[in-house]
C-alpha cells in the first residue's frame, strides 16, 4: 500500500479524528491550532513540518517519523516519543507542555527545549549530548543512565539529577540548580 504524499500545505483550526486524519507523508506542512487529541498518528511521516498551538495529547506514535519537526506552544501530554521511528528523528520544542511524556532510549543530541514544562518526563537512557534545556521546568523528570555530555541545564529549574547514575561531562548547571544535583543525599541547603 502506497502512502499519500502531502507537501507545502497549511492546516488551520482542524479538529482531527481517527477518520478525518490522513495517514500520509507530510513535508514542509504547517499545522496551526489543530486538535489531534487521542488519535492514532502511527506510521505517519512528518518532515520539516511545524505544529503551532496544537493539542497532540495522548496520540499514538508507533513508528511515526518526525524529521526536523518544530513544536511551538503545543500541548503534548503523555506522548511516547520512544515508540517513534528513530531514523532521522529530530525535534524542537518551544513553549510546550510535555508532561508525562517519554523519550526513553532516544538519541536527542543537540535537541533544543526552550521554555517548556517537562514534569514527570522520562529521559531514561537517552542521549542528550549537547541538548539545551533553556528555561525549562523539569519537575520530577527522570534521568537514569542518560548521556548528559555538554548538556546545558544552566537556565533549567526543578530538576533532580543523580550524578552517579548518568554520564556527565562538561554539563552546564547554574549555581541555583546545584541543589537538584544533591537530592539523593537528603541534605538541607541554606541561602
Amino acid at each position: 500500500m502506497q502512502k499519500t504524499y502531502i507537501e507545502d500545505k497549511t492546516f488551520t483550526n482542524e479538529k482531527f479524528t481517527e477518520s478525518s486524519f490522513q495517514r500520509a507523508e507530510y513535508e514542509n506542512c504547517t499545522f496551526n491550532n489543530c486538535n489531534f487529541t487521542s488519535i492514532n498518528l502511527s506510521q505517519a511521516n512528518f518532515t520539516e513540518c511545524s505544529f503551532n498551538t496544537c493539542d497532540l495529547s495522548n496520540v499514538k506514535l508507533i513508528k511515526t517519523a518526525f524529521n526536523d519537526v518544530k513544536f511551538k506552544e503545543c500541548k503534548l501530554l503523555g506522548l511516547h516519543f520512544d515508540e517513534c521511528n528513530q531514523f532521522l528523528f529530530t525535534v524542537y520544542f518551544e513553549k510546550c507542555t510535555l508532561n508525562l511524556s517519554s523519550f526513553y532510549k532516544l538519541k536527542l543530541k543537540k535537541t533544543q527545549f526552550n521554555n517548556n514544562i517537562l514534569h514527570d518526563v522520562d529521559f531514561t537512557e537517552s542521549d542528550l549530548s549537547e541538548a539545551v534545556f533553556d528555561n525549562c521546568d523539569l519537575k520530577s523528570a527522570i534521568f537514569i543512565n542518560s548521556i548528559l555530555v555538554k548538556t546545558d541545564f544552566s537556565s533549567a529549574f526543578n530538576y533532580s539529577i543523580d550524578l552517579d547514575d548518568n554520564r556527565i561531562k562538561k554539563t552546564k548547571f547554574s549555581m541555583s540548580g546545584i541543589a537538584g544535583l544533591l537530592d539523593k543525599y537528603d541534605i538541607l541547603i541554606k541561602n
